[in-house]
């Protein structure tokens, strides 16, 4: 048989998939004919769709030896060459074949694909573009879309990628990135069809699963994307970022064990993958195993030792475990990593608040927080035209992620709930990912619900805008999900900090922050970028929502010796603190301390610091974190609460009041600081509020040798709580809404005109 007939047999069985016969009709073809590269050039074929590279790179390169002006030879020779990933000679294979057909769309487009696998963006953009200027092909719209879309280029990826569906609608690869665009855009319902429209055209691509997935977990709906994400390991079990993202649902779902589990293979099969050792930390820390989380918080630092969300989330356990020193240098380095991380320096500046004994150190940080991250927006903001009507019905909005069974509800419970909702209408912004009980409770109390824990700032913003809010109350500040960028915003003409703690945002659009005379007297010369609004009583107005545990019999007159108890995070254990308990401690020979700080490191790290500052460790005990009716029962083996300073417990108190346990207190100059003096003279026991660690330890010392007189508080301190305008919501309501008409006069004052619009 001739050549010629050979070599078309050849074609013939390649063509049917005969791929062995094939290969040996080719090789009796060259036999015949070692001047002819045309069978060459068909067995590297051959051999580069059985995935035998270096054979079909060997006949390529005997093909061009003959034939080195024949481009396709050099576009084969590319395609073998990037699927060996030899990036680079793959760059150079290309521009051969394009210094012979310049015009060659594939290779313009496969050659930009090259650069972009080698990180170089900008030399890649304009070989797509070159490709599109020929013939505007799916591929390259596709390629430069992302690629614009990865460099910020929004507006323009946004418009590539729809037309790579208009030109290709049926192209799977285009629906699912322009799929992608729509969930940044958080245009969800759009994202979904056009991912469920790409696996129905082709339900076996995982990426069309996974994707869909994506856009399932970002609208809140974990069920559902738990199963996708499950349907994309069915397709693809070596895909790593679907286990990541498949923790990340499960741990949403609570289901902690498959969450550890997902993470621990995402990280098997990647195993520098840094976002899964994060989430991992993460769930570990919310499980209490935070010497686990700080050893994979390091592991990801070994890995990569600038990761700004890795020195963040160190920080988080540091803090948590009682270092906080430590825990302040690692957000320093996350900021130090990316001076645009926003979360971090939030951070920074709540932790600031547990070590300073004057305001200004905190002052400081505030303000450079401000310039770097609020200052962008401050010359975009849109002028309000609220109607200025003093009296009218004026809107005011909560922004919160925490309404549900946390500590926030026990404060904005008794104000939600005795509103004047003639005078007041209320709206609530929720951020909460899983709603419980409490959170049904809250919304039966709002005028006006508004989940949007699928809105990103900006499109909050707008939408509080549209909701013509007169007045909007931030309940978190720097605290875990707050969403200072938000308010940096200014969508509401008025704007109020409250409750998360009783200092300054430092943030120039919020105008107002609310305290109280014992918080901020007038001889205390505190800072604050914000105005003070001063309510008569208190900050805070508590409700417990539960009449459960019961106060019980003082401890001590069982046990033959007080229990001092300090239930607080440990990071308020500073040495001050430790100082001051020690003289309480070393003068009451039997009385024992008990802390509640999370196991391992960290207690022994508390007790070696205890034992610097003279507390015998056999005199210490330790409790795990616990929920809060568990938490609340811990109270029953405390007979007096020994404070924290510099700052001083908020809530821990209130409970500890509650449980009929009094609290001895030392006054600070900040606000945080002087949060137990509030309290207690609201009570009627500021007597129990020392100025000095001498008057502390007397105080305490005193007080605890007197148990007729720790009977007496045990038995009272609950009616004395709920007498007291610290449970008086109705009261507290009031006081709120006279502020809330104070500081809308002055808005109105400052328009000096009347609209109705």
């Amino acid at each position: 048989m001739e050549a010629v007939e050979l070599l078309e047999l050849a074609r013939e069985r390649h063509l049917a998939g005969d791929l062995d016969d094939a290969r040996t009709l080719y090789e009796q073809v060259v036999a015949s004919s070692l001047d002819d590269p045309s069978p060459m050039f068909s067995l590297g074929v051959l051999e580069w769709q059985c995935g035998t590279f270096d054979p079909a790179l060997a006949w390529l390169d005997r093909a061009i030896k003959i034939a080195p002006g024949e481009a396709r030879y050099h576009y084969v020779r590319g395609l073998i060459l990037t699927s060996m990933r030899r990036i680079h000679d793959a760059i150079g294979a290309y521009r051969l074949m394009l210094d012979i057909d310049p015009e060659h769309i594939d290779a313009l487009n496969n050659l930009a694909n090259c650069y972009r696998e080698n990180g170089e963006d900008a030399v890649a953009e304009p070989f797509y573009r070159s490709a599109l200027a020929l013939r505007r092909d799916a591929n390259a719209l596709t390629n430069l879309g992302t690629l614009l879309q990865a460099s910020g280029q929004h507006e323009e990826a946004f418009e590539l990628l729809n037309e790579a569906v208009r030109v290709a609608p049926e192209s799977v690869a285009c629906l699912v990135n322009l799929g992608v665009a729509l969930n940044d855009k958080r245009d969800f319902a759009r994202a979904e069809a056009l991912m469920t429209r790409a696996l129905t055209l082709d339900p076996q691509f995982p990426e069309a699963a996974y994707n869909l997935a994506n856009t399932l977990q970002a609208q809140g709906r974990l069920p559902e994307a738990l199963t996708m994400y499950q349907r994309t390991l069915a397709l693809n079990p070596a895909h790593a970022d679907a286990y990541n993202n498949l923790g990340n649902v499960c741990r949403g779902l609570n289901e902690y064990e498959s969450a550890a589990n997902a993470f621990h293979t995402a990280i098997r099969l990647r195993p520098n993958f840094i976002a899964a050792y994060n989430n991992l930390a993460n769930l570990l820390r919310t499980l209490g195993r935070m010497d686990e989380a700080e050893a994979r918080l390091r592991k990801a630092l070994a890995i990569d030792p600038v990761s700004s969300v890795t020195h963040n989330n160190l920080g988080n356990i540091l803090k948590d475990k009682g270092l906080l020193d430590d825990g302040i240098a690692s957000y320093r380095q996350a900021i130090a990593s990316d001076p645009d991380n926003a979360v971090a320096h939030s951070n920074l500046v709540y932790a600031l608040v547990f070590q300073a004994e004057d305001a200004q150190p905190v002052i400081d940080e505030c303000n450079r927080w401000s310039e770097r991250h609020e200052s962008p927006y401050r010359e975009n903001r849109i002028p309000h035209h609220n109607d200025t009507t003093i009296d009218r019905r004026l809107r005011i909005g909560y922004v919160s992620a925490d309404f549900r069974d946390h500590c926030q509800a026990l404060f904005t419970m008794p104000l939600f709930s005795r509103h004047d909702h003639a005078r007041f209408e209320i709206f609530c912004y929720s951020s909460v990912r899983r709603q419980d009980e409490v959170t049904e409770r809250i919304a039966t109390h709002a005028d006006v619900w508004r989940d949007v824990q699928d809105l990103d700032d900006e499109q909050l913003a707008q939408l509080i805008r549209e909701d013509r809010i007169d007045i909007l109350v931030d309940l978190a500040m720097h605290m875990a999900d707050g969403r200072p960028l938000l308010f940096a915003r200014k969508p509401a003409p008025v704007q109020i900090a409250w409750l998360a703690y009783p200092g300054t945002t430092g943030i120039q659009a919020i105008d107002y922050r609310l305290t109280d005379p014992w918080l901020d007297p007038p001889e205390i010369n505190t800072q604050y970028r914000e105005r003070s609004i001063h309510l008569a009583d208190t900050f805070w107005c508590y409700d417990p929502l539960t009449d459960l545990p019961s106060v019980n019999r003082l401890p001590a007159l069982t046990a033959g010796h007080v229990t001092f108890g300090c239930l607080n995070n440990p990071c308020k254990l500073s040495d001050h603190t430790l100082r001051m308990w020690a003289g309480v401690i070393q003068r009451l020979e039997s009385a024992q301390l008990v802390l509640m700080v999370s196991g391992g490191s960290a207690r022994e790290h508390v007790m070696r610091r205890l034992e610097c500052h003279g507390i015998d460790a056999q005199r210490v005990r330790f409790v795990a974190f616990r929920p809060r009716a568990d938490y609340l029962k811990t109270f029953h083996e405390i007979d007096l609460v020994l404070d924290t300073f510099p700052y001083n417990g908020h809530t821990t108190s209130l409970d500890s009041f509650w449980m009929g346990v009094p609290v001895v207190t030392r006054v600070g100059q900040t606000a945080a600081g002087r949060a137990g003096l509030s309290q207690l003279s609201n009570l009627g026991l500021d007597e129990l509020a020392a100025h000095s660690e001498e008057q502390f330890v007397t105080v305490a010392v005193e007080l605890a040798s007197d148990l007729p007189r720790l009977v007496q508080l045990r038995e009272g301190l609950r009616r004395r709580m709920s007498e007291s305008p610290l449970m008086d919501g109705a009261r507290f309501a009031t006081q709120m809404e006279a502020a809330y008409r104070q500081v809308w006069g002055e808005w109105c004052g400052d328009k000096g005109r009347t609209v109705c619009s």
